[in-house]
């Protein structure tokens, strides 16, 4: 009897996909992604736009990038993903083919198809990568949970409320 062995696939795959295919690869499976919603791209530009005007304010040494981005949270590519965005601090994890290593802060928007990967699957990847800080924006909950890997604290808010960013001492986004 043989067993049937599902293919593993790697980051060559994930880059010979046809042009304007999205997709993440965890753990040598594809994920192909959806269009996301009007909601969901009004959420992120606010959200960048925000990071990136707090960030220019401080003349600070961080980046802010925003879907589609690559992210290779590992050095054997078998992890890459495309948060909606991403804060990156050190410069040298950064190139033209995205970030090659663990942004400081993620914050995933969720949609009605990624539910599962952001609660779950991307959430444990982002903590074991080294990600500081990863944020889930759920607008059909009205929730914001914040998980805080450096201290192990989770944190809910609501859209009534003002969330503080864990990677700097005095900034806070207002989700009113």
């Amino acid at each position: 009897m043989h067993l049937h062995q599902e293919k593993l696939y790697t980051i060559e795959d994930i880059y010979a996909l046809p042009e304007g295919t999205r997709a993440e690869l965890i753990d040598g499976k594809i994920y192909y992604m959806a269009p996301s919603n009007r909601k969901h791209q009004r959420i992120v530009l606010a959200l960048c736009r925000i990071i990136a005007d707090y960030i220019d304010s401080k003349h600070g040494d961080c980046e802010v990038n925003v879907v589609p981005f690559s992210v290779h949270l590992d050095e054997k590519s078998t992890i890459y993903v495309e948060p909606d965005l991403s804060v990156v601090c050190d410069k040298h994890k950064l190139n033209d083919k995205g970030c090659f290593g663990a942004p400081d802060w993620i914050i995933e928007v969720v949609s009605t198809g990624s539910r599962r990967m952001d609660y779950f699957t991307k959430l444990f990847k982002y903590r074991t990568a080294g990600v500081r800080e990863d944020w889930i924006v759920d607008a059909d909950m009205n929730r914001i949970s914040v998980y805080d890997f450096d201290t192990e604290d989770v944190t809910e808010y609501s859209f009534n409320d003002s969330v503080k960013a864990g990677i700097y001492d005095d900034f806070f986004i207002n989700f009113n």
